[in-house]
């Protein structure tokens, strides 16, 4: 399946530079690019591409590129597209949560920021996805189209040896991994032991769950607090704090990003 993609920036490097990383990917395809506001708008509503990534604090500002353009989309669109904020820094951040935006990258962002997105992307379109690992007969079968489901909806079977256990992805808190292995925390108090790669959860989980260190995927409905000083993410109703890493700060942002954009008041 092929997922169209538009590039909208007043300025080129940007564009290839964008570009150049999306052709890895053999699922996504170029269809247009544009430098200002007017043939953006024409480029999206031509195509209708699948994602836009939308620079929206430009170097020339007669290209009037701003969050603005987003809402130009939802009085012709019955769909909108994935838009994908660029910008020089974070500061239209909060204004960019209040319009719904599927991502956020500061410029000059490292290749693996971008990285991240796209699969991130590609996760949300896939289908029909489940974990073998060909060494070990201890699967883990995650069920149809998990991308798309809440943690809510979402079961989880591990198998070892003709015993099927049946895990509710909403029972998850955490998961942390142990060398080849990972132990999977449960609001309930008790730890199962899957014999897959962190890395194997990371792809496949839904969008609930987000790596935030080396060790550690965690279910964004049990965060109470999140310490950016301390490094630190706090769970709910206990004593349980789990480190983030710097090379996933990424992910804490579009945690917070993704809880201001439900029912939130900030004080």
């Amino acid at each position: 399946m092929s997922n169209s993609y538009i590039i909208i920036n007043d300025n080129q490097e940007n564009v290839l530079k964008i570009q150049t990383l999306c052709d890895e990917f053999q699922s996504l395809h170029f269809v247009a690019s544009a430098n200002n506001y007017a043939d953006g708008l024409n480029a999206i509503l031509e195509f209708q591409p699948k994602l836009v990534f939308l620079e929206i604090d430009p170097k020339d500002k007669k290209s009037n590129l701003s969050l603005a353009l987003i809402n130009e989309l939802y009085r012709y669109l019955k769909v909108v597209p994935k838009i994908v904020v660029t910008a020089k820094n974070g500061n239209l951040a909060y204004e960019a949560i209040k319009f719904g935006v599927f991502d956020y990258l500061v410029f000059p962002f490292p290749i693996s920021e971008l990285r991240k997105t796209i699969f991130k992307f590609e996760k949300e379109v896939d289908s029909s996805v489940e974990i073998n690992n060909p060494t070990e007969n201890l699967p883990v079968f995650i069920d149809n189209d998990a991308s798309e489901k809440s943690s809510n909806e979402l079961t989880i079977c591990i198998k070892s040896y003709g015993d099927y256990r049946f895990i509710n992805a909403s029972d998850i808190i955490y998961f942390q991994a142990d060398n080849n292995s990972t132990d999977i925390h449960l609001v309930n108090g008790e730890m199962i032991t899957a014999f897959k790669t962190l890395k194997h959860f990371e792809k496949v989980l839904p969008s609930d769950f987000y790596r935030i260190h080396n060790s550690y995927i965690i279910n964004k409905a049990f965060i109470s607090r999140i310490h950016t000083g301390n490094a630190i993410c706090y769970v709910k109703n206990s004593t349980i704090k789990l480190p983030f890493s710097k090379s996933y700060k990424y992910n804490i942002d579009q945690i917070i990003i993704d809880i201001s954009n439900s029912d939130y008041l900030e004080i």
